[in-house]
């Protein structure tokens, strides 16, 4: 039951759907009584993913989609298309032990990266450190994260299996690949710290997530015999920890407030400390701010925060004197600009990175006068992400655009142009023409919001079938990396366009807050607007205009396609939220009431009701109003633990529920096994993604050239 509810009654609900599908046993609906409103729920019983009439209706949904689906005439060549696109060896920046390198590779053809080790040159051959398919041939499992210790002699590895994003953190030999003391299941992407200077008997700070376990908070490990000291406790609900070991000497623990913009730091001087009792001392803590250090060559703390800038700026502190009361302002805030990154230089110096409408800036400024020194020559309008310094102050970073697949470049000290590392990789195939333009809607509010359209090769004039795809939530913002997907539906001859939507981080802080918790049917509004705009601006008609989003995207898309149906032809949601008065209850849910509210709150749950496409479908189904809804392919992952799949599972059955008498279902759901929210072997992401595609080219009327 949800919280803040009590029953109300049972009432019994109809058995067979359109088509003669099962949308439900002979069971009788959920109805709740919210602050005094009455919520009925009449697919509740598809929460339960495990009993006979949840798998009876999910195959009647497989054989559902495979009927359409063998029908639609891109799938084949989408999905011959993103496996060339992706046919491409994929290094992550490396990362600098005593006479070895260690990265991760995947070449192409593989299913899954590798964690190899290299000479400090990156000459001569790779050893294979880890690779998750000899762990697991069936590819089921993932590497989900990787970390030497000092030493370069041992290793911690992260996996899981199945999607559940829940797995088991071992340590190994570096060199010959065996365990090394006990290892520690059930944890959610833990930050690991190694100890400096502990070759005689290594250990590390990593981080329990939630109770399941244990108390939440960091954790010292012992390696050897497996013994654990709890260092930092998580008191206050609903906040995740972190760890760092800062230049080998500093410890750095944080507590980020959920999804709000709050970030509570201390720092402790490891010399001379007894690991399991560090003395933390307070960087910040109880400020509405969000906040990351680093520590710099010349021994200070640097900060990048939202405290006094929306947008962000760097600061400097004394990591003996850390509180906020001693903060420098290093690099001002800009105000048309996210500074999303950075990283400490040689000079010393901080190398920036801003975006801006999606297209990163990288910048050196010096740390004296935050003067900019040079702009970096990037290679594209593009992506900059995770800029790392080496112990030599070379500074690798990832780089992409949307027509350039991912690699990592190398930026020497006082160099203008990065180089591309490692410095044997193939750049030489040929980049696809892809034009980029913004355009700008007035939203219902009168709020102008940005719209980035990407057009095809040889694109003509006249309107053609387009995507639109919005994320708007928790504050992050839309950058153009490379997608396969995006690619060949451009190289198809498709318009692809992105919505920055209000929700999101496009334009600071302050952007997303007016389109979170109460504010979020402006994410909706503003989505709506994008899309009349690109009508009234003739690059498609509704028709040719298919939304699509993931996630916390998925459920704008459909709240979008449910409030105002009209607004296109078609959606496609990726493993989206849908019930909005459930949402605490499935999935990681409780973790989100700073993003969309709580149903325990009376105007709260006003406003999750004034959206939720759950709802809003099952009241089109009661008015007979769902002829004007838009055609909607729905994804679902059975190990998903962040939305859950009961959101799709739900949002399938509403629809199919209001699409009785309908030539055919209003709604396709393509669910996979063994799944979840997060990274898969490559070859399902390539069938998911061709399907998802092969969906909008046949709705949206894109055939084969």
């Amino acid at each position: 039951m949800t919280p803040g509810s009590r029953p109300l009654k049972h009432v019994k609900v109809p058995t067979r759907g359109a088509h003669g599908a099962a949308l439900s046993p002979d069971r009788e609906s959920a109805v709740d009584i919210l602050h005094g409103r009455q919520v009925t729920d009449p697919y509740r019983w598809l929460e339960s993913a495990g009993t006979t009439a949840t798998r009876h209706w999910l195959a009647e949904r497989d054989r559902e989609f495979d009927r359409e689906a063998e029908h639609w005439p891109l799938r084949r060549g989408l999905s011959e298309r993103i496996q060339d696109l992706v046919r491409t060896d994929l290094w992550s920046a490396p990362r600098h032990r005593p006479g070895r390198l260690f990265t991760t590779v995947r070449r192409a053809g593989d299913e899954h990266p590798r964690v190899v080790a290299m000479a400090p040159d990156a000459t001569g051959g790779l050893q294979v450190v880890f690779d998750p398919v000899e762990q697991d041939p069936s590819g089921r499992t993932t590497l989900d994260s990787w970390e030497p210790d000092p030493t370069g002699r041992l290793i911690a590895v992260q996996t899981s299996s199945g999607g559940v994003e829940r797995g088991e953190l071992r340590v190994l030999c570096a060199r010959t690949g065996a365990q090394v003391g006990p290892s520690v299941r059930g944890l959610r992407y833990s930050h690991v710290a190694w100890l400096p200077d502990r070759e005689s008997s290594p250990a590390f700070y990593y981080v329990r997530r939630d109770d399941q376990h244990g108390t939440r908070g960091v954790w010292l490990r012992r390696v050897a015999c497996g013994t654990e000291t709890l260092v930092h406790a998580c008191t206050a609900p609903g906040t995740v920890p972190g760890v760092r070991v800062l230049g080998g000497r500093r410890l750095l623990v944080t507590e980020s407030h959920g999804t709000g913009h709050r970030t509570d730091l201390w720092i402790a001087d490891l010399h001379g400390a007894r690991p399991e009792h560090p003395r933390l001392h307070p960087v910040q803590v109880g400020v509405e701010a969000e906040t990351e250090a680093r520590l710099g060559p010349d021994g200070l703390l640097y900060l990048r925060t939202t405290l006094g800038a929306p947008l962000r700026r760097v600061c400097a502190a004394d990591p003996d004197e850390p509180g906020v009361e001693h903060w420098r302002e290093v690099v001002p805030e800009d105000p048309g600009a996210t500074l999303d990154a950075f990283a400490t230089c040689p000079g010393p110096a901080l190398l920036v990175v801003r975006t801006r409408l999606g297209i990163s800036e990288a910048r050196v400024h010096d740390t004296a006068t935050g003067r900019p020194l040079r702009t970096l020559a990037l290679p594209g309008e593009g992506m900059v992400t995770a800029p790392e310094t080496a112990p030599d102050g070379t500074v690798f970073l990832g780089y992409a655009d949307v027509a350039v697949q991912q690699r990592v470049l190398e930026l020497a000290p006082g160099a203008r142009e990065p180089r591309v590392w490692p410095p044997h990789t193939d750049t030489g195939a040929p980049v696809p023409e892809v034009r980029r333009s913004v355009v700008w809607c007035r939203s219902a509010d009168g709020t102008e919001v940005p719209v980035t359209v990407f057009d095809p090769p040889r694109a003509g004039t006249a309107p053609g079938p387009t995507i639109l795809h919005a994320y708007g939530g928790f504050g992050r913002p839309r950058q153009f990396g490379f997608s396969a997907t995006v690619l060949a539906w451009l190289l198809s001859g498709g318009r692809y366009a992105v919505a920055h939507v209000r929700g999101g981080g496009d334009a600071g802080r302050s952007w997303h807050l007016r389109g979170a918790r109460r504010n979020k049917p402006r994410a909706v509004e503003d989505l709506v607007a994008a899309a009349g705009t690109l009508v009234e601006q003739g690059l498609c008609t509704r028709s040719q205009l298919c939304l699509s989003g993931g996630s916390a995207g998925g459920l704008l898309v459909l709240a979008a396609a449910m409030s105002r149906p009209r607004v296109c032809g078609s959606v496609i949601a990726s493993a989206p939220l849908a019930d909005m008065v459930r949402f605490e209850r499935l999935g990681l849910g409780r973790m989100w009431t700073r993003e969309f509210g709580t149903v325990t709150d009376p105007e709260d749950l006003t406003a999750l009701l004034s959206y939720s496409p759950y709802h809003r479908a099952l009241a089109r189904g009661r008015s007979h109003s769902s002829t004007a809804l838009p055609r909607v392919l729905l994804t679902g992952f059975d190990g998903d633990t962040r939305t859950d799949a009961a959101h799709p599972r739900k949002m399938c059955a509403a629809l199919l529920g209001a699409g009785s008498g309908l030539d055919r279902p209003p709604a396709l759901l393509r669910y996979e096994r063994d799944v979840g929210h997060g990274p898969r072997a490559v070859s399902r992401a390539v069938a998911l993604a061709a399907d998802a595609h092969a969906f909008a080219a046949h709705e949206t009327g894109l055939l084969p050239r």
